[in-house]
C-alpha cells in the first residue's frame, strides 16, 4: 500500500511490490542473478556480484531506517555499476523524506536517464514538483507514470487531487475512483478547498 505523505501518497521508502518495489525490480536484480547461475549447471559456482550484494545490504538498511547505512550501501552498489536505476532511486527516496527536494530530483531523474519508463522515478519527480508548487507540470509527471503503471493507486490518487484543485471536479473524481477501485483501502479524500475569489473593490462616491 502506498504510504501517506503530506496529505497525497507516495512510495513507500524502499521499492517492493506495486508501491514497494524490491519484489518486482530490486529483488528482481538477485533473482536474475541466482537464475543465470542455476542456468549454467550445479559445477558453476555463481560468480560475485558487488553491485547486487551492496544493494541488498541497502535495502536490508532502508527498511531498518537506518539512512547512513542505505546511503553508503547505495553508493557502493553506483561505484560498481553506475547504471543501476535501482540504488539513484532509493537514493532519491531518501532524500525526499529527508526533504533535501532538490536531491531528490536529481537522483530520480538520474534513474530515469538510465531507463525513461521506469515508473517509480516518474512518480518520484512528480511528487518532488508537486510538493514544490509546480502542480501542472505534476499533473503531467503523474499522467506519464499512470501511461507506464496504469494499475498504480498512488499515482491514480495524486493525480486526481490535484486536479481536483485546478477545479477539474469531474476528472479528479474519475482518477480518485480509480485509485481506490485498484486499493479499496485508500480513504475518500477531503473536498477540495475552493480557489477564494478575489474581492470587489468598494465603490466610490
Amino acid at each position: 500500500m502506498p504510504s501517506r505523505a503530506n496529505g497525497r501518497f507516495a512510495y513507500s521508502p524502499v521499492p517492493t511490490g506495486p508501491s514497494i518495489r524490491i519484489g518486482r525490480f530490486g529483488a528482481a536484480v538477485l533473482l536474475v542473478t541466482l537464475f543465470a547461475a542455476a542456468c549454467g549447471g550445479a559445477a558453476a559456482p555463481a560468480k560475485p556480484d558487488p553491485a547486487a550484494d551492496a544493494l541488498a545490504r541497502g535495502i536490508a538498511a532502508h527498511n531498518a531506517n537506518k539512512m547512513d547505512e542505505a546511503t553508503k550501501d547505495y553508493f557502493e552498489v553506483l561505484s560498481s555499476d553506475p547504471k543501476n536505476k535501482f540504488a539513484f532511486y532509493n537514493l532519491g527516496q531518501i532524500a525526499r523524506i529527508q526533504n533535501r527536494l532538490a536531491i531528490a530530483e536529481g537522483y530520480y531523474r538520474s534513474a530515469l536517464e538510465i531507463d525513461p519508463n521506469y515508473g517509480p522515478a516518474l512518480f518520484g519527480v512528480a511528487r518532488v514538483r508537486e510538493l514544490l508548487g509546480a502542480v501542472p507540470e505534476a499533473i503531467e509527471l503523474y499522467k506519464k507514470d499512470i501511461s507506464f503503471e496504469p494499475n498504480n493507486a498512488a499515482a491514480h490518487y495524486n493525480l486526481g487531487v490535484l486536479l481536483r484543485v485546478q477545479g477539474k471536479t469531474a476528472e479528479g473524481d474519475a482518477e480518485i475512483a480509480r485509485a481506490i477501485q485498484l486499493d479499496p483501502k485508500l480513504p475518500q479524500p477531503p473536498p477540495p478547498t475552493p480557489t477564494p475569489k478575489p474581492a470587489t473593490p468598494t465603490p466610490t462616491r
